[in-house]
C-alpha cells in the first residue's frame, strides 16, 4: 500500500469521520435507527477488505496471526464499549449515551490498534498489511459494537427506526 500524501489525508479524512461519527456522538448521546448501526461500519469493513485485499494476497503466517489478534482483541472491545453505553427510548427511537468507561475503553481501541502496529513492526511483520488493515479492524470493531448495541435493544423491547429523526429534544 503506497502511503503517499493522497492516502494520509485519506485516512486522517476517515479517522476524523469516525471520531465525530462515533466517538463524539456516542459520548454526547444520539438518536439510533437501523442505517445508523449499518452503515459506517459496512463502510470501513468494505473499503478495509479493499484497502487490505492485494497486501494479504502474500502475507505470511505470522501476519494472518496479528491480524486475527487484532480483529479479536477490537472486537471484545467493541462488546464492552457497547455494554457501558446507556440505552433509553425517546422520540419513538433509541438513543444512546456513552459514560467515561465508553471514552476510556474508545482509547483503549485506538492504544491496542497502534500497540499492534508496534508489534507488527517488531515482529517484522510488513507495513504494509498493518496500515493497510486498519479501516478492516476498525470496521470490524464498530460492527460488533453496533451488533452487540442491537442486541441489547432487541433483549430490553426499545423502539428502533428505520430512519434517524432529524434533531433530539432536549
Amino acid at each position: 500500500m503506497n502511503l503517499g500524501p493522497l492516502t494520509i489525508v485519506l485516512y486522517a479524512a476517515i479517522a476524523a469521520l469516525v471520531l465525530y461519527r462515533v466517538v463524539y456522538r456516542q459520548w454526547r448521546g444520539t438518536l439510533l435507527s437501523r442505517k445508523r448501526l449499518l452503515t459506517l461500519p459496512f463502510i470501513l469493513t468494505a473499503i478495509g477488505v479493499f484497502s487490505a485485499a492485494t497486501a494479504l494476497q502474500s502475507a505470511t503466517a505470522t501476519e494472518y496471526a496479528l491480524l486475527a489478534g487484532d480483529v479479536v482483541i477490537l472486537g471484545l472491545l467493541g462488546v464492552l464499549r457497547s455494554s457501558t453505553s446507556v440505552l433509553s427510548a425517546r422520540e419513538g427511537t433509541t438513543f444512546v449515551k456513552g459514560t467515561p468507561l465508553t471514552l476510556v475503553l474508545w482509547f483503549a481501541t485506538i492504544g491496542v490498534r497502534v500497540g499492534f502496529s508496534f508489534l507488527g513492526a517488531a515482529l517484522g511483520v510488513s507495513n504494509t498489511v498493518t496500515s493497510s488493515t486498519i479501516m478492516l479492524t476498525i470496521g470490524v470493531s464498530i460492527g460488533v459494537q453496533n451488533a452487540f448495541t442491537y442486541y441489547r435493544i432487541q433483549k430490553r423491547g426499545l423502539p428502533l427506526s428505520e430512519q434517524t429523526p432529524v434533531s433530539i429534544s432536549r
